[in-house]
């Protein structure tokens, strides 16, 4: 057993009792820990502030109960949840989830992930998530308003814009970022920047929809910038069917790639030729509708391969946007098959450790989604800047400052994960946020 992987074991072991059932927490701790121990432990100041184990520990988490009433008039009940794990660097920063199968785990792992990703980011921002088990998808627009109000007057006394500042994310779009932006406008009596993910027409930034797809088409052209390759001329398979999968398949599409699928539970939609914008068009409309990518019209071109998995198909470049833990070993194994030679996470750790040894084994380049994805955070960074000074900028602004947040991203975690053997892009980004964190816990002191 080598000295790192001695000193994670003996690491988790103290870990809370509590935190032991919580395994995609446990998962993320452990695939930070193995590339961070030996440095905190040969820095005996951040080995004396116990450095790791306080990013573990969240601040505080935040759980209440939501009562609202349906269109018939009926009580309904849900839970809601804020973990806000570390503003060491600036005010809570993470994104809302609403969805019947969010968990407590689910909350913590992201939102000790999202204080490595903002960190990453260079800008002032730390690290937080939350979201409530409500199910939006049946629900109407006045039903989700009343939900969403009541959501806030239970979070309102938590959040505000140098202590706390959502975003959006599953199922918590632009629809759900106004509802709760204005109850908490409503119950504060103030106007400021509470949330992020607002329409520009009242405070928010220009391309947030669309930035963390276009943030990771943008870490990606950097990746192979290294090489000098382009992401021109080459087929880009893509999992999932929200935003980040549909706009960064449309960036692709701009930037000269082919892009050959998108997916969503219910099978893969494939085009060996590739995706147009009309057929993305298609998907986002599905969805919008509830409906699932059966059944594709004729014009776009694609077949639908039921129950089936977005990596059966040759492809240079993986894309997973989907969910956490979609990559596993079996996946993994089909994308090298297909011909893969670089996978960047587009969603919340979608590759398993099993699914990641493979792709190692097999040397794909692998880029983790808290350095690939990190393009909807940088964004809201900016909203944040935009709203505190009132100076808004153009869509092409936002853009060019978004490729040089991610071209930033992808210096600080290669330099940081520069090997030998070439770069570990998932060490460089652990180090890279850990050195970060580090510094700024141990000039505070123990508080």
């Amino acid at each position: 057993m080598d000295r790192a992987t001695a000193l994670t074991e003996a690491f988790l072991n103290t870990l809370s009792p509590a935190d032991a059932d919580l395994a995609n927490l446990r998962q993320a701790v452990e695939e930070v820990a193995r590339d961070v121990i030996t440095v905190e432990k040969n820095d005996p100041d951040w080995a004396a502030a116990r450095v790791l184990r306080r990013i573990v520990e969240p601040d505080r988490v935040i759980s209440f109960g939501v009562t609202w009433t349906d269109d018939a008039g009926d009580v309904q009940v849900n839970r809601g949840w804020r973990v806000q794990a570390s503003n060491a660097i600036g005010p809570y920063k993470g994104g809302l989830r609403f969805h019947p199968a969010v968990t407590l785990d689910d909350l913590r792992f992201l939102a000790f992930e999202q204080c490595f990703k903002n960190a990453l980011t260079g800008l002032p921002l730390g690290g937080a998530k939350g979201g409530s088990d409500f199910d939006p998808s049946g629900r109407s627009d006045a039903e989700i308003m009343r939900f969403c109000q009541a959501f806030m007057r239970q979070l309102a006394p938590h959040i505000g814009p140098d202590k706390d500042v959502p975003a959006g994310d599953i199922n918590v779009g632009a629809r759900e970022i106004g509802y709760l932006f204005g109850a908490w406008r409503q119950m504060s009596g103030i106007y400021a920047g509470a949330l992020t993910g607002k329409a520009p027409a009242y405070g928010g930034s220009e391309i947030r929809t669309e930035a963390t797809g276009y943030g990771l088409i943008y870490f990606v052209q950097a990746m192979l910038a290294r090489t000098g390759a382009a992401i021109t001329g080459h087929r880009v398979a893509i999992s999932g069917k929200g935003n980040v999968a549909t706009h960064a398949a449309r960036k692709a599409i701009d930037e000269g790639a082919t892009v050959i699928t998108l997916s969503d539970t219910s099978g893969t939609l494939y085009a060996p030729d590739g995706f147009d914008h009309a057929a993305i068009d298609w998907v986002v409309q599905r969805k919008a509708q509830g409906a699932d990518l059966s059944d594709p019209p004729r014009h776009i071109a694609a077949q639908f391969c039921e129950g089936a998995q977005p990596w059966a198909q040759d492809a240079d470049i993986a894309l997973p946007c989907a969910t956490q833990n979609e990559i596993d070993e079996k996946a993994a194994q089909a994308l090298v098959d297909n011909g893969v030679q670089l996978l960047a996470e587009g969603a919340n750790m979608p590759t398993t450790r099993d699914g990641l040894r493979v792709l190692r084994k097999a040397r794909v380049t692998y880029a983790p989604g808290k350095a690939a994805n990190a393009g909807g955070v940088a964004v809201s960074g900016l909203e944040m800047s935009q709203m505190s000074h009132r100076r808004f900028m153009s869509a092409d602004e936002v853009d060019q400052a978004l490729r040089t947040l991610m071209s930033d991203i992808h210096d600080r975690v290669a330099t940081e994960g520069k090997g030998d053997g070439g770069i570990d892009y998932a060490r460089g980004a652990n180090l890279a946020g850990y050195r970060r964190l580090a510094q700024a816990i141990t000039a505070q002191g123990v508080i």
